[in-house]
């Protein structure tokens, strides 16, 4: 499987709060893998590493505009990362400012306008996203929780009680190892599963969709057997926003740990 077919990474660099408060929800609703930077330096090794996604420059902060320019193109015409999809989030309406970046620069992912409105600002973001097949074949964005020490599952099913670790977890379900292990069998309903995220709370009820073998122990697939809730709902976005956040800032760091063990 091409890596494109599981979507593409959306990095937003310096967003602005309108981003950060209200779009990234929005994004995630329709199930894109969407990452906030703060810092620059953070930025250029997850692109080197990621050399089919796509980042959003907010212009209006982090360097002058002719300092964003010089980044842009260099971006742009280094072969690591010459198939990164740039485009802009701004405040300047300037339309001069705008047909530079579009025409002389050639950007592919556009020059959004803030001030046109958080509603006109998604839509030309969301149609932008997909004509850049930033989703790809993946219908629902999976983040990966092995790394989080501060959730897990408890259920009870009749004289059953376990809890465990959870792996992974998208909308539409999650995977898990038990202890004891159940030996759940393949379409079990369980009527009572708890999922602690992080600091939020989830009773549910799933269907065991399937079982697979990690290192000695049966991983199960669960998928949700009801309808969310809206709270859940947004309970469980906000994790998956979260958790993706996590692991990209753990990737990061382990960047720059490797570069400062090839320094020493």
């Amino acid at each position: 499987m091409a890596v494109t077919d599981l979507g593409k990474k959306v990095f937003f660099l310096y967003p602005p709060s309108v981003i950060r408060d209200e779009m990234i929800g929005r994004l995630l609703d329709q199930e894109y893998e969407v990452y906030m930077l703060k810092d620059i330096r953070m930025c250029e090794p997850l692109l080197r590493s990621h050399p089919e996604s796509l980042v959003f420059v907010n212009i209006d902060v982090g360097m002058s505009e002719p300092e964003w320019e010089q980044w842009i193109r260099k971006t742009m015409e280094t072969p690591e990362t010459a198939g990164i999809g740039i485009g802009i989030v701004t405040y300047n309406s300037d339309e001069a400012l705008q047909r530079k970046y579009l025409m002389e620069i050639g950007i592919p992912c556009g020059f959004i306008k803030l001030k046109l409105g958080l509603d006109e600002s998604t839509r030309i973001l969301l149609t932008t996203l997909r004509a850049n097949e930033a989703k790809g074949r993946r219908k629902y964005v999976r983040a990966n929780c092995s790394n989080d020490t501060l959730s897990a599952i408890n259920l009870r099913e009749g004289p059953i009680k376990s809890s465990g670790k959870l792996l992974d977890i998208s909308i539409v379900g999650f995977s898990c190892i038990l202890d004891p292990d159940p030996a759940f069998q393949k379409n079990t309903i369980l009527h009572d599963v708890q999922l602690k995220l992080r600091a939020s709370l989830i009773r549910t009820k799933v269907v065991v969709f399937g079982m697979r073998e990690h290192e000695g122990r049966t991983v199960y697939v669960m998928l949700f057997a009801e309808p969310h809730t809206q709270t859940s709902r947004e309970k469980i976005r906000n994790f998956i926003q979260l958790t993706l956040q996590s692991e990209i800032e753990l990737e990061v760091n382990s960047m720059k740990t490797v570069k400062q063990e090839e320094t020493t």
